[in-house]
Parts: structure tokens; sequence; C-alpha cells
């Protein structure tokens, strides 16, 4: 019992860790052997119902949660992408607990024949036959919908006739009721060409794959005319089709008709860590996804890391043989490895598509274990993030202690400072400080800049206190040199670090160096460094608004003549707003202020334009 309890308490700290996006869940059981797939519009909240004591849960789930010692997931991008991609892991895996999918179905597809005046019709089987092929839908409601649709708006031929030149050249055909109704053009009679019935063609086939352009622009110009002859039911059969192509879904990258078995290959380095996703597709379905974590050493060339990555998930997978073609990033180092390989680096199209959302897998699955690193050895964690920031940002130590500086003004109004302090990483929100600007006249954020950079050290030089390993500033190249003009006048420019974070597109700003330096994108310091400068703003924009909120209550109170400051916060705890104030009834003013200060208030108020 205390081992399951155990086992429960760590696969609950797993599920904390879950992202709330749609993605479909793996339980494993102590053998490693898949027991059940599952589908998730939110990973952590369907995952996490399986682990809530529940007298609800049938027999079976109870003896599955038991079973239970790892969970793997793969997050997706829509509902309907997890929806296809459990499908095809069950087909795949054959979970023990999956009973309902355990069948032959498979998803709807739209094809496009390959065959004179081609057909758009509905499939559930990919033949290679060089007709092609669009989909899958995650139901045939939404497959039916989009033929509906394009045989509304297009007319194409749904007859079985052949339509070959000779056929039609006998004059045997007849047309059918579809021609009569609109819907059909007669190329079975010689009525449409195949030339103009293959500009239809193409038509379907942009939309089928993505391009509602022309479409649109068809059936806005037609909504359009018949509005304009007053023929509002055509017109909102149009509206209807609008509405239609508004909804209608794109393919998903997670079953292809084109792309049939492929492995493809990401790599993610940090400093002495690389994480590789490795993602298997067999007959246009992905089948297994995985992320592992490479200690790289001294081994520091991605190319190199790819190629050991690659070797390392071939020996740790059930064949051990690599699809004929492999999805790459770049190419490895070495391909003499892998004969008959051949590797692909993509450009665009579909192969990029299943390259890009290796590489999401991967960059989620390095965010958990980091997370998870957080939590459960936050030392190492921050040892991690400091040693990391200290190599990006080029400094000479960690910078274990943070201090940033935002400015906040309306119009000149009310201007003020704040001055944020992180240490390891994280807030130390009992040393944040405001400060309130009183040498500068007007918006002039350097000079502010300039007095409370100068007044915050000068006082801790004086009270001997400790020195920042580093300053962010919050602004450009002016505020920064602003700033550092300062250090150098009290000596401190060798002994303390500071950059500039332009707000545009998070550039970062080093003294006396034109150009802009350019954080890691996907890397941690970077999110650090602006966690810090949006806390400063928000530390100083919040201080702003109380000054300029109290000035505003207190303004018209303070005009009238023998109405000091305690009797404005007497009025105030009593009425709350000026507004009431001004409204109350001279009786109730009398016993709370007296006679002599109700009636200044009421002729102030009985006087003043208002």
């Amino acid at each position: 019992m205390a081992e399951f309890e155990n086992r429960i308490s760590k696969l609950k700290e797993q599920v904390a860790l879950l992202p709330l996006s749609p993605g479909v869940y793996q339980f494993i059981d102590r053998t490693g052997v898949v027991i059940y797939v599952g589908k998730a519009k939110s990973l952590r909240k369907r995952v996490s119902s399986y682990f809530v004591q529940s007298k609800e849960h049938s027999a079976k789930v109870r003896v599955l949660v038991r079973q239970i010692v790892e969970i793997r997931h793969i997050v997706v991008d829509s509902e309907t992408d997890a929806l296809l991609l459990e499908n095809s892991l069950i087909k795949t895996l054959r979970p023990r607990y999956n009973i309902l999918l355990k069948d032959d179905k498979t998803y709807p597809w739209i094809v496009v024949r390959r065959e004179a005046f081609p057909r758009v019709q509905s499939t559930r089987q990919l033949i290679r036959d060089g007709s092609q092929y669009f989909g899958p839908y995650g139901s045939v409601m939404m497959q039916r919908s989009v033929l509906e649709f394009v045989r509304e708006v297009i007319p194409l031929r749904t007859c079985k006739l052949n339509l070959s030149p000779e056929q039609i050249a006998k004059g045997k055909y007849t047309v059918c009721l579809q021609y009569h109704l609109g819907n059909c053009l007669g190329p079975c009679i010689g009525q449409q060409s195949e030339t103009e019935y293959a500009a239809q063609v193409d038509l379907v086939i942009s939309v089928l794959r993505g391009d509602l352009r022309p479409v649109r622009q068809y059936l806005e110009s037609g909504m359009a005319q018949a509005a304009a002859d007053l023929r509002f039911e055509v017109a909102q059969r149009y509206k209807q089709r609008l509405d239609a192509l508004d909804n209608y879904a794109g393919r998903s990258v997670i079953v292809s008709a084109k792309i049939v078995d492929v492995d493809i290959f990401s790599l993610l380095p940090d400093d002495d860590i690389a994480w590789c996703n490795f993602v298997r597709i067999r007959h246009g379905s992905i089948v297994g996804v995985q992320t592992v974590k490479l200690q790289t050493g001294i081994e520091t060339d991605p190319r190199d890391m790819l190629t050991l990555a690659i070797q390392h998930l071939m020996e740790h997978t059930a064949d051990g043989k690599l699809a004929r073609e492999v999805i790459v990033p770049f190419l490895p180092s070495t391909t003499l490895l892998f004969d008959g390989v051949t590797f692909t680096v993509p450009k665009r199209g579909e192969k990029l598509d299943l390259l890009e959302f290796s590489q999401k897998s991967a960059r989620i699955y390095r965010a958990e274990q980091l997370k998870n690193l957080e939590i459960k050895n936050p030392e190492r964690h921050t040892e991690r993030l400091m040693a990391a920031m200290q190599k990006e940002l080029h400094l000479d130590r960690e910078p274990r202690h943070i201090e940033c500086f935002d400015n906040s003004n309306l119009q000149g109004t009310h201007p003020v400072a704040s001055c944020v302090v992180f240490r390891n990483g994280k807030p130390s929100r009992k040393e944040y400080r405001h400060f309130n600007i009183k040498t500068v006249e007007g918006p002039d954020d350097f000079a502010s800049m300039r007095e409370i950079v100068y007044r915050r050290y000068s006082r801790l030089m004086a009270e001997g206190a400790e020195l920042p390993d580093l300053i962010i500033v919050d602004g450009g190249k002016g505020q920064l040199s602003s700033a550092y003009g300062v250090l150098c006048e009290l000596g401190l420019e060798k002994h303390i670090p500071i950059v500039g974070l332009a707000k545009r597109i998070e550039e970062i700003f080093f003294p006396e160096d034109p150009m802009p330096y350019y954080l890691s994108r996907t890397g941690e310091p970077l999110k650090v460094v602006c966690h810090i400068r949006d806390e400063a703003h928000r530390f100083g924009i919040t201080f702003h608004r109380q000054k300029r909120s109290k000035a505003f209550i207190n303004s018209e109170l303070e005009l009238i003549e023998g109405i000091g400051e305690k009797t404005i916060r007497t009025l105030l705890q009593h009425f709350r707003t000026v507004a009431k104030v001004q409204t109350a009834p001279i009786e109730e003013l009398t016993a709370l202020i007296g006679v002599a200060k109700a009636r200044k208030i009421k002729a102030f108020f009985n006087e003043s334009p208002q």
C-alpha cells in the first residue's frame, strides 16, 4: 500500500506539470507497455481526473490507475489533431484498455480522381493511383460539409460515366437532372470543355489546400449582386456559404496522404545538454513521439550531436531501423552510418510542418523538465540559470543580485521611478524602491534616469551596502548612456556591469557599443531579463497611478481656504468621493467637521463652475 501511495504521489507531481494544451496521453505499466491512450482538450485537466478520489470511477478505471507507473504525452495544435493522433496510436500500439477503437476504422478523406473530367468524392481508402487526397477529417460531418460546400459553389459532375473524348464523341449520353438544376454544366454532351472543367477543378483544389481567396471573392461578389437585384434569399445562401468558408478547417500535420514512411529528428541544444525529439510516421500516420535528454560533454557541434542522438534513439526502438527518408533540421556530421537512408532538410510544405511539430515537442519537453527541476531541486536550477545568464550576457560573475530601473510619467506630470531587485532569478519584493523625481521638470527620461541611479548608488556607497552584480535599464541607448554616465561619475563603471533593454524587439545594449545584441529567443536568460523589466514597469506604473489618483482626488478640496489635510482625510473617509462631499447636506457636514468649515465647503462648491 505504501509503495502504491508513493507511486501515485509521484504521478500527481508529474500531472501538475502537464500543459493545458490539447494533446494525447499514454499510460505505461511497470513492464514498459502502453496500456491506455487517450485524447484531451486540456492535458492537465483530463489526466488529473484519473487521480481524484471519486466513487464515480468505474472498476475498470480504478484497475487501470493501479497499474500506471509512467505518463507520456504529446502536445498538438487542436482537439481534432488529438483525435486523429489518438486513433493512429491505438491502431499501432493496441493498448489493453482501449476497447472501442480496436477496429479497422479509418478517417474520411476527399479525393480528386485522376480521370477525364475528375470527380470530387469521399473515400476512406488511400490508393496510390495518381489521385489527389485531402484530409483526413475528424468526423464524417465535417467532411460532408466541405464536400457539400464545394459542390454547391462549384458545378462539377457527380455521375459515374466514362467521359473519355471517344465516348463523348459517340453522342450516346444525355444530360441528367443535375444539369437542369445547374449543378453540372454538361461535359457529357460536350457543353463544357476539358479546359473549362479543369479550371473549376483547380478552384476546388485551392479550397481543399486552404487557399480560400478565389472562392471568397466569388461568393462576396455573388452576394452583393443578389442583394442589388433584391434576391435576398439567394443573398442569404451566399452568406451561409461564406460562414461555412470561415469555419472551414485546414489539413492536419498528424496524418498525411503524401508522406508515407518517414522518421523526423529535431535537436534543441543547451549548454551541456541537448534535447532530441524523434517522430515516427508509418503509412501516413504518426505512430510514435519520443524526446530524450543527452549529455553533450565536450561534443558541442550540433551535427555531431544529431548523429549521436539518431544512433542512440535507434538502439532503443523495437526494430532499430530508420525509414528510407529521414527529415532533419540540418544534415548530420556523417551519413555513412546510415546505409540506404536519404536525409532531407525541408524548406517548405508538409515536411517542414512535421519538422516544426517535432521541434515544438522538444521545446515543450525541455520546459517541463526544467520546471520539474526547479520544483524538486531549486538550488541546482538556480545554479544552472545563473551560469546561463553569465554566459549569455558576457559577465565576469554570476548575476545573483540584479537591479532594474524604470521611469513613469504622463506628459511630464507626477514623474516617478521604480527600482526592483531580483536575487537568484526571483523577485525580492521587500527590497523594491519607489522614487519621486525631484530635480527634473517636464518629461525628460534621460535626466530622470540620471537622478534615480545617482540617488540609489550614492546612498548604497555611503551606507556601505551590497552593490548589485548587474544593473538593467528599461530603455535603449539613451537611458543606458545616462545611467552609465552616473556610474562613471561614482567610479562604479568597472565594478557593476550595466545593460539596456529596448522594449520593441528585446534588444540588449551594452555601454559604448552602438550595435544591439540579441539573446537566444528560446533560452531562459531572455525570459528572466524580460520578467525583471516587466516587473519594474508594473511596480512603477502602480506607484504612478496611486500618486496621480491621490493628487486628482485631493486637488479640489485643497483649494478651499481654511480646509486642511486632516479635515480632507476626515471627509474622504466618511464620504469616499469629492462628488459626495459636494452634494452632502450642510447638516451632515456640520455634524462631521463643524459649522464654519461646512459653510466654507458649501460656499466653494456653489460658486464653482462645476
